[in-house]
């Protein structure tokens, strides 16, 4: 998607301001503690949890933060039950948006993602009403300054991975979402260790947008995106660079 890779380097600065590090650490702390209910608090045989934990580490989570919430996962801690859910609808220019949440109470996060779609512009719909435009997949970043293409095209097909697309400041290895375990510890074995690693909804087709339309769907990407219950945001927009810089002023 032209500038979705542009996009998500924009939020990660947004993340990195003080303004918006309480909502980061939020999500990031939701993320470790389901990944470990979900598949037990060792990193070496829990793919997302090891994920969860690079994340962690790159947003400077306190380390103290980083095992509290873990705990919580197993059940060592008390803490908040949570939940995953995911919720479709339709942006402005008629893009299709998948969200990942994970809350503790489902109603709370239902009304509040309606809201912010018709804040947005766009309509929540739905289930099964834009999940059949995406496919789930594993996605894994490796720094370009490390190593080259080829590098990483060879060690990524080596250990099962279907291909390596050029992002802006990282190789974007994908795999088939079964394959995450595998690809991910294939990498990390042959010493190219991603920078970051995550399950992905990737589209199978995109509609480009531009002018007020583009404007309209970054606002509602930005106001979804600031959802503390908000994990992921999903679209399938695509948006030349020069409309996106003009989108997010």
């Amino acid at each position: 998607m032209a500038g979705h890779n542009r996009w998500t380097k924009i939020k990660r600065q947004k993340q990195a301001l003080g303004a918006t590090k309480g909502r980061l650490f939020t999500k990031v702390i939701r993320e470790l503690t389901v990944s470990a209910r979900e598949g037990g608090p060792d990193p070496d045989g829990n793919p997302r949890l090891r994920a969860a934990i690079a994340a962690a580490k790159e947003a400077n989570l306190p380390k103290e933060n980083l095992e509290r919430a873990i705990q919580r996962g197993t059940g060592e801690l008390e803490g908040a039950a949570y939940e995953e859910v995911a919720y479709e609808g339709y942006g402005p220019g008629g893009v299709a948006v998948l969200v990942e949440c994970v809350t503790d109470n489902r109603n709370r996060t239902a009304g509040e993602v309606r809201h912010l779609f018709d804040k947005g512009g766009g309509s929540l719909e739905k289930s099964g009403s834009v999940s059949w435009i995406f496919e789930r997949k594993a996605v894994m970043e490796v720094y370009k300054e490390r190593f080259s293409e080829e590098e990483v095209m060879e060690v990524a097909l080596e250990v099962g991975a279907e291909d390596v697309l050029d992002g802006e400041e990282a190789w974007e290895v994908r795999a088939e979402s079964t394959e995450f375990h595998v690809v991910l510890s294939g990498l990390e074995a042959k010493g190219l260790s991603p920078t970051e690693a995550k399950l992905a909804w990737l589209p199978k087709s995109t509609v480009k947008v531009e002018g007020d339309a583009a404007k309209g769907l970054m606002k509602m990407l930005s106001l979804l995106e600031d959802c503390d219950d908000v994990q992921n945001v999903w679209a399938n927009y695509e948006i030349d660079d020069a409309e996106l810089e003009a989108a997010i002023g």
